[in-house]
């Protein structure tokens, strides 16, 4: 093209020269020439494009080969880690079965599948983050096994826990702990250190010791072998508050000659509630100051969170140093929180008879503590589980053992104070107590524990009106949060039993 324009050029020119042509041909030569060099220009670029494309082609095709290569390499990999995993993995005792409709999940979970109960034990299942998958292979023939150790545990615990208790009990009554330490003799030396000795330490400490209860419990719950979290904290919330009636309540009150007080308990019952309100009235003074303690300084280090301070310092400098840090968020302890509220209801019902000047304070825990949890529940904790109304049994139930044991306590103080008629018409409210218990057992706690057919049923209609029922099929099981119905755990009591 580049010869053509250059004879079309010299071929202008000589016509120019030696015809004499006229200016218009000259002027169209000239613009054919223009016309041929812009022809010329967009073939080279077009050149150099096609040029730079095979590259980027050629590169792009090497760069495939290697890929696929390296993907050859991983399923290679792969096969071989499925192929010892097939070897080393063990068929679990447990299956999970879902179901098209909550009302069929609720009559399978809540009926007898075969005659035999121990083969096949069918359940609600929790919702997929509540799962604890270790424990589901646990075979349910170990489970009594586990939950016995657990129980020996939770006593030896409980046992071992009265000397801190009684040794408190020492420092708080002082002419006890002159008889059992003479140096402490120097305390009244000081102007006001026998009041601090006597009174802040002892609650001082004893919330010291308590403090490690809830997490031994909820480590010896992991071990028992529920399957939701949920589950082990619930058990772990009733072994804490018995634990705190027991130790903190009852071996406070008792303390001193404590096998003397309760040998003569056992030979004498009639003075039990004598007893109790006896030393009820004159532990008083110490039930305050710890109501007092537990409130400032236990809301204080709720709200501080200094044990998650500490425990995430330690991982960052020892196990995961150079790891990529993850936020300690946690959900709400409830097996901490739920009995320490419990333990000072309790302590607020009987006192409410024996000594009504710690109700005021009482009343000042509850609204520092409303305060701080509901802080802490909105803007620290978070929930890693839905709780579905779960601990509302165990909180009555509770709250009734507080009301009985204040109304044996009444019985005592009206016995104390040479009243008997009073103390006799104390006694139907107690058997009006428990006969209200009764009736809700029977009315109420079924409900929490069982999934009504009829209720079911209705959601079901309710969302097939509504088109729900596909949609809620057709979303992934892991990014929903599952009905109440909608799955049913079978496990079996043998070893083998899930492709049954």
């Amino acid at each position: 093209m580049k010869r053509k324009i250059e004879n079309l050029r010299c071929h202008s020119l000589t016509e120019k020269d030696i015809r004499n042509s006229p200016l218009s041909e000259a002027l169209k030569n000239d613009a054919e020439i223009e016309e041929l060099k812009e022809m010329l220009q967009e073939l080279a670029e077009r050149i150099k494009h096609t040029q730079r494309k095979e590259v980027l082609q050629e590169k792009l095709l090497i760069g495939i080969q290697n890929t696929l290569a390296t993907v050859g390499l991983l399923l290679s990999i792969l096969r071989h880690v499925r192929d010892v995993g097939y070897s080393v993995l063990l068929e679990l005792p447990v299956a999970f079965v879902t179901f098209k409709s909550r009302w069929g999940a609720a009559l399978a979970a809540q009926s007898q599948q075969i005659s035999n109960p121990l083969l096949w034990v069918t359940e609600m299942a929790p919702e997929p983050r509540d799962v604890l998958w270790r424990n589901l292979a646990i075979p349910c023939r170990y489970l009594p096994l586990y939950k016995f150790g657990v129980y020996a545990l939770a006593s030896l615990l409980t046992i071992f826990f009265t000397v801190p208790v009684t040794a408190v009990q020492g420092i708080a009554k002082f002419e006890r702990l002159k008889k059992w330490f003479p140096p402490a003799m120097a305390v009244q030396l000081i102007p006001g250190l026998r009041s601090i000795v006597t009174g802040y330490l002892p609650s001082v400490i004893l919330s010291g010791f308590i403090y490690v209860v809830p997490f031994a419990m909820i480590g010896m719950a992991r071990l028992a072998g529920y399957i939701s979290r949920s589950r082990k904290d619930i058990k772990a919330c009733n072994m804490v508050f018995y634990f705190l009636v027991g130790n903190v309540f009852f071996l406070s009150l008792l303390s001193g000659s404590l096998l003397d007080q309760i040998g003569e308990s056992f030979s004498h019952p009639r003075d039990i509630p004598g007893r109790l309100a006896g030393a009820a009235s004159a532990q008083a003074d110490f039930f305050m100051t710890y109501i007092l303690t537990n409130g400032l300084s236990g809301f204080s280090l709720e709200v501080l969170q200094p044990g998650l301070l500490i425990w995430d310092a330690m991982k960052s400098n020892t196990w995961d140093r150079g790891k990529k840090k993850r936020p300690y968020l946690y959900s709400l302890p409830y097996y901490r929180v739920i009995p320490s509220v419990a333990l000072c209801i309790l302590i607020g019902m009987v006192y409410a008879v024996v000594s009504p000047l710690l109700l005021p304070f009482l009343v000042g825990y509850f609204c520092l503590g409303y305060i701080v949890f509901i802080n802490q529940t909105q803007d620290v904790y978070i929930t890693t589980y839905e709780t579905c109304g779960q601990y509302w049994p165990y909180i009555h139930h509770y709250v009734l053992i507080a009301i009985v044991i204040m109304q044996i306590t009444m019985i005592g103080l009206f016995g104390l104070k040479s009243k008997p008629t009073a103390s006799f018409a104390t006694i139907p409210l107690l058997v009006f107590t428990i006969l209200f218990n009764e009736y809700c057992k029977a009315r109420f706690l079924p409900t929490f524990g069982h999934c009504s057919v009829k209720d079911a049923r209705d959601r079901d209609e309710y969302d097939e009106k509504t088109d729900l029922m596909q949609a809620n099929l057709e979303m992934p099981s892991t990014h929903i949060l599952l009905p109440v119905c909608a799955l049913l755990i079978l496990k079996t009591w043998n070893q083998v039993g899930c492709s049954r």
